[in-house]
């Protein structure tokens, strides 16, 4: 083959290619059906926002067990758990010096909090609402009729029996497709109830724009959920004469809100995944073609969260009252989970792989310090199931009758 032949074969395959990437970016669906929404001006990182490196010092744990420990849990007697990207849900405990694998959902499970009788109710993104005490079971998959398509973050009160609280992040877009919902701006989540002795399931608000994290507050009056795409948090009254309606806890937040969690007192923390993007405020009030565009665009083109630790106290009535980042190369980021417990604050992470902690005095003043030799971290070990060992790599979790 000659070279002019070469040449010209070679302009007709770019030529070729060219075209397909071009109908791909104008003409392959998308399954979004675009609102337009303009947000609110992103607040400035001044005043209670003002940047810091307060979360410069996490400390990482479980070193090597296992990648995005999403949300972190601790019940009653201390005990530290998480859920990994590979679906198992681990035990760590004698100070980040060993783990222990209990069950694998199969799933992804995203929040985890301790139910009925010791065991841990897991909303996994894959599978659904989950329980987990020696085998596992699965309590909820739908939801009036609609499947739950994002089982996102968990909350449990031992009120009226046993009552779940739990969210459905997007009922159009599965895990992995969360950018679509949020370019979509098409309010396609939902919160809701699972009622453990009548095994049934309510939708308690709906046309939520990808509800994250969900938390009881103080005498279980009111639950919150975040709306991460609308970067608020929400109130769900439970009790009193509010009791079936909602209101805004707290409105044009920094970033991204995931997880939130309640110490019990008198303060929730919220993860923010990421400060807010201008990229993506810019391009939410437009119409449909390129938001389109965008979505078909490979992930490393579309609008991408920066490596910023962020997360944020409030009070009880959505002030803020802490404010705690660190942005850099070496940041434990993206934060999606903050839990309070004793001398520690817990983090966890959708991909980093450990889980953070900070001794809670260095962040709020008073606080009592974390016992001596804290500061030593051994690597961590992984201990066998004697309980539980067939289920070791995948336990079946079966819908409950």
């Amino acid at each position: 083959m000659s070279l002019e032949v070469s040449v010209k074969l070679a302009v007709k395959i770019l030529a070729a290619l060219f075209a397909a990437a071009a109908l791909y970016l104008l003409l392959w669906p998308t399954g979004m059906d675009p609102v337009a929404w303009t947000p609110p001006p992103a607040p400035a990182l001044e005043g209670v926002y003002a940047y810091n490196e307060k979360l410069k010092a996490i400390q990482k744990l479980a070193v090597g067990a296992g990648e995005g420990p999403e949300a972190v849990h601790v019940d009653t007697y201390g005990r530290l758990y998480t859920g990994y990207r590979d679906g198992r849900i681990v035990l760590v405990y004698d100070n980040g010096a060993r783990y222990m694998e209990l069950t694998n959902t199969g799933g992804r499970p995203l929040g985890i909090t301790s139910g009925p009788n010791a065991g841990l109710i897991i909303a996994d993104a894959k599978q659904g609402l989950l329980y987990f005490w020696r085998k596992g079971k699965t309590l909820a998959t739908e939801a009036d009729g609609v499947p739950l398509g994002f089982t996102d973050d968990v909350d449990y009160s031992e009120a009226d029996g046993g009552t779940v609280y739990f969210t459905d992040a997007s009922a159009k877009f599965g895990y992995g497709q969360q950018m679509k919902d949020i370019i979509e701006h098409g309010a396609n989540g939902r919160l809701l109830r699972y009622n453990v002795p009548a095994r049934e399931t309510r939708v308690l608000l709906k046309d939520l724009h990808f509800p994250n994290g969900v938390a009881l507050g103080p005498d279980g009056a009111y639950v919150l959920v975040n709306e991460t795409a609308e970067y608020r948090i929400l109130r769900y009254w439970l009790k009193g004469e509010k009791a079936g309606t909602h209101d805004v806890f707290i409105d044009n937040l920094p970033g991204f809100p995931d997880n939130v969690t309640f110490n019990g007192r008198d303060r929730f923390w919220v993860a923010l995944y990421a400060p807010r993007n201008p990229q993506l405020d810019a391009l939410l009030p437009g119409g449909p073609f390129m938001r389109h565009l965008t979505a078909r665009l490979p992930t490393f083109l579309q609008p991408r969260p920066k490596l910023h630790a962020f997360v944020l106290g409030l009070d009880l009535d959505g002030k803020v009252v802490a404010n705690l980042q660190y942005e850099g190369a070496d940041a434990y980021a993206p934060i999606t989970s903050v839990r309070e417990s004793g001398p520690w604050l817990y983090f966890g992470s959708l991909t980093y792989p450990a889980i953070g902690r900070l001794p809670l005095m260095d962040v709020v003043p008073g606080s009592p310090a974390p016992p001596p030799g804290w500061e030593q971290v051994p690597q961590a070990q992984e201990v066998p199931n004697p309980l539980n060992p067939r289920e070791k790599r995948g336990s079946r979790f079966e819908r409950q009758p």
